[in-house]
């Protein structure tokens, strides 16, 4: 095995852990990753930091809540001086690449990557800034709403689709560079799609894979009104009055989502086969995780925004050399990613340990008990106020300072339908948690903080919209006269370094 071990990074969006409580569900077509989950330690009860994808996509590079970050929404600015994953194995000599999405917003579009290979899917800038001072307020033109659902189906390509086919290249071709270099520095290639994220679209070929059906919801859609304080703030930000939800609706497009799943684990494969045949696999670490769930219409509820495990909780599997596959059934954290990484690779985190709110999985993997509670965040659309969660053992307790607090125990009631915060019989357990929420967060300096950011956002956006425009978007940019053959390079030299194997 090389000195240090190369790493493959696989990250998807919005893809519900729920579906994959150890290893992908026996419904999915997924061969390549259920060939990767036998080979993988799997944390069944894994959740982001925050259920959005900017939040939580800085956080898992980071090892740090939003709160910390203060990447609080999907146009949050992700400041240059936080050290993220990149960071940390590029100091130590590492090569860090990143082909595909991963929404950080504002002028710095690497945060430690040294190289990008495409663009993200999604902008740069503060447009998609929430403003907690118009609660209620809709901005169509970029917030969720049901059309996703209503519009899902069959189509050969979409815009969505047309990203993922460009990382997936991208990241083949970044491995073939790479298993031709010359020098010995290790790898880490974050690969990052934004499937299974809606629209709820998928190719004929993957559809067709689920033509005898697909799981039916859980839990019905409920009324309005019987839902808790939060979720019809997710309604009301979703614009469900203007839609009429069919149960064919939810049927199609849960089996685009499905599919769509189908459609990375190909994607996924063919990244894969590279590694082997490039002469890798066997000094590469893999990870596998989501950034967030999606609701997938459980309850009436669409997409992410919400604590609810489908909307919270994630796959997250990793595959190293020396690591015995296992299954672990406590709860971990996407920020815990990071500190694990390092840990795998020999890094050390000291310098910023009093700043990092995960813990390396490595000693759990091997057999320790996990004791640390798991923290999550929200402050983002469709709230008014920050929300914050704790899991810790059976128990998971939201809190939010406008509304009434949520207590469930996952062992007895796993669809969380029984907030049983207000049970007398429960009053000790409540008290418990709400010290703990005191002990980590001050809420009105939290709600404070995201309030004075929203406010800045507003007026740096409409200046920087006021005149002349320059975007922050990420211009991937090839160096054309270095490719293929070029008359200031030696044909022999060249036909030479870029075969892969030499000599055979």
């Amino acid at each position: 095995m090389a000195k240090q071990p190369n790493i493959l990074i696989f990250m998807v969006d919005q893809l519900n852990g729920t579906f994959f409580p150890d290893g992908p569900a026996e419904f999915l077509h997924t061969p390549n990753l259920r060939a990767l989950a036998a080979k993988s330690v799997r944390f069944q009860n894994t959740y982001c930091a925050s259920p959005l994808c900017a939040p939580s996509r800085a956080s898992f590079m980071a090892g740090q809540l939003p709160s910390r970050t203060r990447v609080y929404d999907n146009a949050a600015e992700y400041a240059s001086d936080i050290p993220t994953y990149a960071h940390h194995l590029r100091r130590a000599g590492y090569r860090t690449i990143l082909s595909g999405k991963m929404h950080f917003v504002g002028p710095d579009q690497m945060h430690g990557f040294e190289e990008r290979l495409t663009t993200d899917i999604y902008p740069a800038d503060f447009g998609w800034t929430p403003d907690y001072r118009k609660p209620g307020e809709r901005i169509d033109w970029w917030y969720h709403n049901m059309g996703s659902v209503t519009g899902s189906g069959v189509a050969e390509i979409s815009n969505q689709m047309e990203y993922d086919d460009e990382v997936a290249y991208n990241a083949q071709l970044a491995l073939y560079k790479l298993a031709r270099e010359t020098d010995d520095k290790p790898f880490c290639l974050t690969v990052s799609f934004t499937h299974p994220h809606d629209p709820y679209v998928a190719r004929r070929k993957y559809w067709d894979l689920y033509e005898s059906g697909v799981p039916g919801l859980t839990l019905d859609a409920m009324p309005y009104d019987n839902h808790d304080a939060h979720s019809k703030r997710i309604f009301d930000a979703n614009d469900w009055r203007n839609f009429d939800i069919t149960s064919d609706d939810v049927t199609r497009s849960r089996r685009a989502y499905f599919a769509n799943i189908s459609y990375l684990d190909h994607k996924i494969g063919e990244i894969m086969e590279v590694l082997k045949n490039c002469r890798m696999a066997e000094d590469t670490i893999i990870v596998f995780c989501s950034d967030h769930g999606d609701m997938l219409g459980e309850r009436g509820l669409w997409f992410k925004m919400s604590f609810y495990e489908g909307s919270s909780r994630v796959p997250l599997m990793i595959s190293a050399p020396g690591l015995e596959p296992r299954s672990i059934s406590t709860a971990t954290s996407l920020l815990d990613v990071t500190p694990t990484l390092a840990d795998l690779a020999g890094v050390s985190l000291d310098e910023v340990a009093p700043w990092t709110d995960g813990e390396s999985l490595l000693p759990y993997a091997n057999g320790e008990q996990r004791t640390l509670p798991v923290y999550m965040e929200y402050a983002a659309e469709g709230s008014y106020a920050p929300l914050v969660s704790i899991r810790e053992g059976d128990w998971k307790f939201n809190h939010c300072e406008l509304d009434p607090p949520q207590l469930f125990n996952l062992a007895d009631d796993p669809d969380e339908l029984t907030n049983l915060a207000d049970d007398p019989a429960h009053s000790d357990t409540v008290s418990s948690f709400m010290e703990k929420v005191r002990a980590r967060w001050d809420m009105a300096q939290f709600d404070a903080a995201v309030r004075e950011s929203q406010a800045r956002r507003w007026v740096v956006y409409e200046a920087l919209r006021n005149g002349e425009y320059y975007p922050w978007d990420f211009q991937p940019l090839q160096k054309a006269s270095e490719r293929y053959m070029r008359n200031h390079l030696d044909l022999n030299i060249l036909e030479e370094s870029k075969r892969f194997p030499r000599g055979e």
